[in-house]
């Protein structure tokens, strides 16, 4: 039984990168394609403003999830974002929509005039971590880029409260090689942002998991 499985892995151990994998295209609890997750939990103290991890980044292979794009612009703009594929674009008559009820989306993007506008919506949008952010490319005048980078698969990334980072890198019926890949670049990635405030060790420990199973611990030192 797949709970038998699961009840084999000790939790205190680490376990390689390859195996976790393995294990986890093997094992699932779900009939749908489920997603592998990943969770770092870093050496931060995030209430202090040089220690708040936050960015968006291309993985190698994607997420294999469908991204589904707000985008307030007008004009030429407004176009470069349907020809680009963009699933929603308006300006005052989108701000009237999502103030009514409608989220359905997980990307919004907007261009710089437009903000005024958007920031009427930052009880709605805010607390889905949805409002765009310039640090994030999300508030940009090159719109067209902004919707083909989000459609070819971009992950965001952010530290919560107790210093954890998670992420989803993949789906199960990835090839594992591109699996492999996605989290490789990622780890690497978000090792590479350690603050110069930050002493000692700086990645406490890393867990891969699939959408409904435990967490299996990584040895990250092989990555």
């Amino acid at each position: 039984m797949i709970k038998n499985n699961y009840e084999e892995i000790d939790k205190d151990k680490f376990y390689s990168l390859d195996f976790i994998l393995d294990f986890l295209q093997k094992n699932s609890f779900a009939k749908f394609d489920e997603s592998i997750d990943i969770s770092i939990n870093l050496n931060l103290d995030v209430r202090k403003s040089d220690q708040q991890i936050r960015g968006i980044t291309n993985l190698p292979f994607g997420t294999g999830k469908k991204t589904i794009i707000a985008v307030f612009a007008k004009g030429e703009k407004a176009l470069d974002a349907k020809e680009n594929g963009a699933d929603f674009v308006g300006s005052e008559d989108l701000v009237e929509k999502i103030s009514s009820g409608f989220v359905d989306f997980n990307r919004c993007i907007s261009t710089p005039d437009m903000m005024f506008l958007v920031s009427k919506l930052g009880k709605i949008l805010g607390p889905k971590s949805l409002m765009p952010n310039p640090k994030l490319g999300t508030v940009t005048s090159n719109i067209k880029e902004a919707v083909k980078s989000a459609k070819s698969g971009q992950v965001e990334y952010r530290a919560d409260k107790f210093g954890i980072i998670h992420a989803s890198l993949g789906k199960k019926s990835f090839v594992k090689e591109n699996l492999s890949e996605n989290i490789k670049y990622f780890f690497k990635l978000i090792n590479s942002l350690k603050p110069s405030g930050v002493k000692g060790v700086f990645v406490k420990s890393v867990f891969l998991s699939s959408t409904m199973s435990p967490g299996i611990r990584l040895l990250s030192s092989e990555i």
